[in-house]
């Protein structure tokens, strides 16, 4: 109860806080976006190192040197808890929007700070909607933006340890060929959705695995992108669950 206590009033604090900062970072994306965004980046990268301390997470990061740092890529990964982009965040080597649910649009302050670095907001029962959120995220991609994507389409919350992959996730990386980095989080379950509303300690691994260009796959890979990245991602996270 003391760790969710903690986490509650500094994540309150650091909205209300932040309030006029985002007013500063609005007028210097005026002189200068790229700044604005590297400056958005470090603030919000510092917030979740914070609330990843506050709640007893011990980070295993695997296959960091995977990243590319001089070009803009696409990640693709599994998803079972909000505490997954808690503590994958922080460690994005340049700005990079999430596609997330259209719901945290509602969140105030949250929502724009997501806007700040480029997230974009998915509403999945609108096919029109969805097609123009995968072609914003191309069109920053090509900007020079990361994206990252869960494929999943949502968080897991079944007993499986992973769920089938949407084709269209993979739509950025087959317009722009830009590295796909696959990434993999074992155990942020545990610390939190399986005992809600309680917050514990855990032992969280990230693994980076070795980046691929959709040129480069074979025929039936390309064909088959969904199925290919779904089985090289739960393959690691067998191994490191």
């Amino acid at each position: 109860m003391i760790r969710l206590i903690l986490v509650f009033l500094f994540l309150v604090t650091f909205l209300l806080v932040s309030i006029p900062i985002i007013g500063i970072e609005l007028i210097i994306g005026h002189f200068s976006p790229m700044t604005m965004k590297k400056s958005s980046l470090a603030i919000v990268s510092w917030a979740f190192r914070v609330i990843t301390f506050l709640s007893g997470i011990h980070l295993t990061v695997i296959g960091k040197e995977n990243v590319p740092t001089g070009e803009p890529v696409l990640f693709v990964g599994n998803h079972r808890s909000f505490f997954d982009i808690v503590v994958s965040y922080p460690l994005v080597p340049n700005p990079t929007g999430y596609i997330a649910k259209k719901e945290i649009l509602k969140v105030p302050v949250l929502s724009w700070w997501m806007k700040l670095l480029d997230c974009e907001f998915m509403d999945r029962k609108d096919i029109k909607q969805s097609a123009k959120v995968i072609v914003n995220a191309i069109n920053k991609i090509k900007s020079g933006i990361s994206i990252t994507i869960y494929p999943e389409g949502t968080r897991n919350t079944t007993d499986n340890d992973m769920l089938e992959f949407h084709k269209g996730s993979f739509k950025p990386a087959q317009r722009t060929n830009c590295p796909v980095v696959p990434v993999v989080v074992t155990r942020t379950r545990e610390v939190f959705e399986d005992h809600l509303p309680f917050i514990k300690g855990q032992k969280v691994t990230i693994e980076y695995l070795p980046p691929r260009r959709y040129n480069e796959l074979e025929d039936d890979q390309k064909k088959n992108i969904d199925k290919y990245f779904h089985d090289i991602i739960l393959e690691a996270y067998q191994k490191n669950k």
